[in-house]
């Protein structure tokens, strides 16, 4: 039998080996569901299914779903209301305790600051919430990602009190509706390429490898790297802290160390 599970925490660390000390290769958020793929004692080997990725996760920091349950629960997000805020709070109907949730995270049977998850009621403030995917534009992307600068880079990380590079990249343009992969190396196959700079948009994504690798010559086929265009000469992006930088078709240049920190690999319009 296939078993299936949901977090009901605002974080769940999903790990590379079933072992408190592995590395942690992405997160679960409040509401994300999954597949079981194997049990033991005390992990459970998962696939998630938003995109794909497969770990280990802490048995006891996700609850098993029935048949029913899930198929209740998956009906539901076909029209989910999202947290578009770093942070919202809400509040259990059952016990009054709160729970803080990230941005990203998906609502379902929202209705005017109410949700519910497995027969269990939550409020939360509406100004957090949006109940339609954002309209991706300048505006409102430079909008959105001022109340996630300086969130600080944390591998695996796709909350706002730590991201890496590719998890700010999916959660933010998930605000917009784009499903993207989890990780550049997967991203970078999604959407359509763009061959030019000057042409790129509000919301491209573009891919780097690391300065000081090869010589220094941008290596096509490694991508170690991701942000998101904010003009053709600037970029938003997570390393060390979600910050913007000024970009041109050499890379992405640091004014702190007066140089390059990445080279410019591949522009992409999801």
């Amino acid at each position: 039998m296939i078993l299936k599970a949901i977090s009901l925490h605002s974080v769940v660390p999903v790990r590379t080996e079933p072992e408190e000390g592995a590395e942690q290769s992405t997160q679960m958020l409040f509401g994300e569901t999954c597949t079981i793929l194997e049990q033991k004692p005390r992990w459970n080997r998962v696939k998630l299914h938003l995109d794909g990725q497969e770990g280990w996760v802490d048995a006891k920091m996700i609850a098993p779903m029935s048949a029913d349950e899930y198929k209740t629960y998956k009906d539901a997000c076909q029209a989910c209301a999202m947290v578009i805020f770093p942070i919202a709070y809400a509040v259990s109907e059952n016990n009054g305790q709160t729970i803080p949730l990230t941005a990203g995270t998906r609502l379902t049977n929202y209705k005017d600051g109410r949700f519910e998850v497995l027969g269990v009621g939550f409020r939360i403030d509406p100004s957090m919430v949006s109940v339609h995917c954002l309209v991706l534009n300048e505006e409102t992307l430079q909008r959105t990602v001022r109340f996630f600068l300086n969130v600080p880079y944390l591998w695996g990380g796709k909350n706002a009190l730590g991201m890496d590079c590719s998890g700010f990249t999916q959660t933010i343009l998930g605000l917009f509706g784009k499903k993207l992969l989890r990780n550049a190396s997967e991203q970078v196959t999604q959407g359509r390429r763009i061959t030019d700079l000057q042409k790129a948009k509000a919301g491209d994504l573009a891919f780097f490898d690391h300065v000081g690798l090869d010589d220094g010559v941008a290596n096509p086929d490694r991508i170690s790297h991701v942000g998101i265009v904010l003009d053709s000469k600037r970029i938003i992006h997570c390393s060390g802290r979600v910050k913007v930088e000024k970009l041109d078709e050499t890379g992405i240049f640091n004014i702190e160390a007066d140089g390059y920190s990445h080279h410019l690999v591949q522009l992409r319009r999801v």
